[in-house]
């Protein structure tokens, strides 16, 4: 199996729709509309690039969720190369989906079909700027990097200091791998050329921010109601070399201590 499908969303439970959905729309990204295939409520938010998938029901929240069709038959050959699954739901009668947990117990959801609308006349980018890696915290990143790299074979960058970091291209999603101690949950990453601009939208809309978070020379870090962080770079990380000045006990991080 050399493929986990083409990258649908980023999925988070979102205890209130409504407010995820205003504080999204006011940094400039855009509802689409959804297909009815959830019992729950359910609402999309894309930059032209992202979409990230606020749901109102309880789930393995977040998830890097995946469309693949035949899913059934996929996940017959999932089954044989080893995979354990936390929930899995095949049927004729049901919308097809199933979900697992990589290394470090981040979870992965696959759907058989696509649950919303894609619309052309999207802008990309946001008031956040270019989406450039969905992040997620790794205690080690070589041992993270054999759970992702048979489902993710392309590895876009690498890097090993100050912290290892590994960014895959996961069919459509570029995924980092990051060992970093500032990052606490799947985090969404932005190249954002104007900070200028977006922390006075932010002071305008009244959002709360944290300046200089200590994420890879993040100058903004920003906590969406649901509880999505989402943080503001001048550049890719992985293309300038930041003084990175981290808090925290390495030692809860085997392989770093």
């Amino acid at each position: 199996m050399s493929t986990i499908g083409q990258f649908l969303e980023f999925s988070v439970q979102t205890p209130n729709i409504l407010e995820s959905l205003n504080f999204y729309k006011s940094l400039g990204f855009t509802e689409l509309a959804s297909n009815d295939v959830y019992s729950h409520k359910y609402a999309i938010v894309s930059d032209g690039e992202l979409n990230i998938g606020l749901h109102d029901i309880g789930f393995d929240s977040p998830a890097v969720t995946f469309v693949q069709q035949d899913l059934a038959q996929h996940a017959r050959s999932m089954t044989k190369h080893g995979y354990d699954f936390n929930y899995l739901r095949l049927d004729e009668d049901v919308f097809n989906e199933l979900g697992f947990r990589d290394l470090d117990d981040h979870a992965v959801s696959m759907v058989e079909a696509r649950t919303f609308h894609l619309r052309e006349e999207v802008e990309n980018d946001s008031a956040c700027g270019n989406w450039f890696e969905l992040t997620l915290p790794v205690r080690d990143t070589v041992r993270a990097a054999r759970f992702w790299a048979p489902i993710a074979p392309t590895l876009l960058e690498m890097r090993e200091e100050p912290t290892i970091h590994m960014r895959f291209d996961a069919s459509g999603v570029a995924l980092g791998l990051s060992e970093s101690i500032a990052l606490k949950a799947p985090s969404l990453c932005f190249r954002c050329p104007d900070r200028h601009t977006l922390l006075a939208l932010l002071d305008q809309l009244g959002f709360a921010y944290e300046k200089f978070p200590g994420f890879e020379g993040a100058f903004v870090a920003v906590t969406a109601p649901e509880g999505t962080m989402l943080y503001g770079f001048d550049e890719d990380f992985l293309g300038e070399s930041y003084e990175v000045d981290e808090s925290g006990d390495a030692a809860d991080f085997p392989g770093q201590a």
